[in-house]
């Protein structure tokens, strides 16, 4: 007849995730099966680490890989302000590698600096209400932004769109 501690180590190497199902009391067994039982979980946490930390490496190269960088010397943007019933749309010839550049050499956007770039509060003079729920919506192409004015490069003949929009839950 086999041992207690010879049954339960054939059953968890055979599925060492069950071993974290049971109860402490049922997984101190003998030296052996405990230390067999230790070094597989140990071992299964350090693969995990490692597979975690090459998945996130991988995302950064291809992060850095595939972002958009932005164009220098002249170009020409073109900027479309909508807001209470007025689209007004303005081309802009500049440097600037990044919307903000742009929009800040015309004096069109004006807002608050935070930890993660500028927050455009006003467009063409017209200054968002927050107590109306009211804010900026940047879109190139008539897809929203998914950058900052700070981060978002340009290219010559690129057309933005600042929208004021009205409500939070719009998302």
């Amino acid at each position: 007849m086999l041992a207690r501690a010879q049954v339960y180590s054939r059953f968890l190497s055979a599925s060492p995730f069950l071993y974290t199902l049971l109860p402490a009391s049922l997984t101190r067994f003998g030296k052996k099966g405990c230390i067999f039982m230790q070094k597989k979980k140990w071992s299964g946490l350090l693969i995990g680490f490692v597979v975690l930390a090459v998945m996130v490496a991988a995302a950064v190269v291809i992060y850095v890989k595939t972002r958009p960088e932005p164009q220098e010397g002249a170009k020409t943007i073109t900027i479309q302000m909508v807001y209470d019933d007025v689209d007004t749309t303005i081309m802009i010839n500049t440097d600037a590698e990044y919307l903000r550049g742009a929009l800040e050499e015309k004096n069109l956007i004006a807002g608050d600096e935070s930890e993660y770039g500028l927050f455009v509060k006003t467009v063409n003079g017209r200054t968002a209400d927050d107590t109306k729920q009211e804010w900026w919506c940047f879109t190139k192409g008539g897809e929203t932004l998914m950058t900052g004015v700070d981060t978002t490069p340009i290219a010559d003949g690129e057309v933005f769109e600042a929208t004021l929009k009205v409500g939070y839950d719009l998302f």
